[in-house]
């Protein structure tokens, strides 16, 4: 079982910034991809951001430009720099990360959330 714990939400102003990271542990096999989804009330979850286990990132077309994902893998952490935020970035955000066995099934992880706030 892998555990993922959330830190550096929080709320901030218009036009801010934040840096979100994510620290995976427990019983690790291989980290795959990982990255943030976010949801707002009454809305699907929806991905921000992920990054591939070499480092390929991908962004949704509302951050793109804004928001930059990393991971140190030595540390099977992941980051998320967010920039110039918007109150449309207003949602609770959580980790993923995809995990297994080499050639084995893998499993998808979540963190608990951590909620960002851009507002005035």
């Amino acid at each position: 079982q892998v555990q993922l714990v959330e830190s550096g939400g929080g709320l901030v102003q218009p036009g801010g910034s934040l840096r979100l990271s994510c620290a995976a542990s427990g019983r690790i096999f291989s980290l795959f991809a990982m990255g943030w989804f976010r949801q707002t009330p009454g809305k699907q979850r929806e991905l921000a951001a992920g990054i591939s286990s070499s480092g390929s990132p991908a962004y949704a077309v509302s951050v793109k430009g804004r928001f930059t994902i990393s991971r140190d893998n030595a540390k099977n952490t992941v980051y998320l720099q967010m920039n110039s935020l918007e109150p449309e970035d207003t949602a609770v955000y959580y980790c993923y990360a995809d995990s297994g066995p080499n050639g084995g099934d893998t499993a998808r992880y979540w963190g608990q959330g951590t909620q960002v706030t851009v507002s005035s």
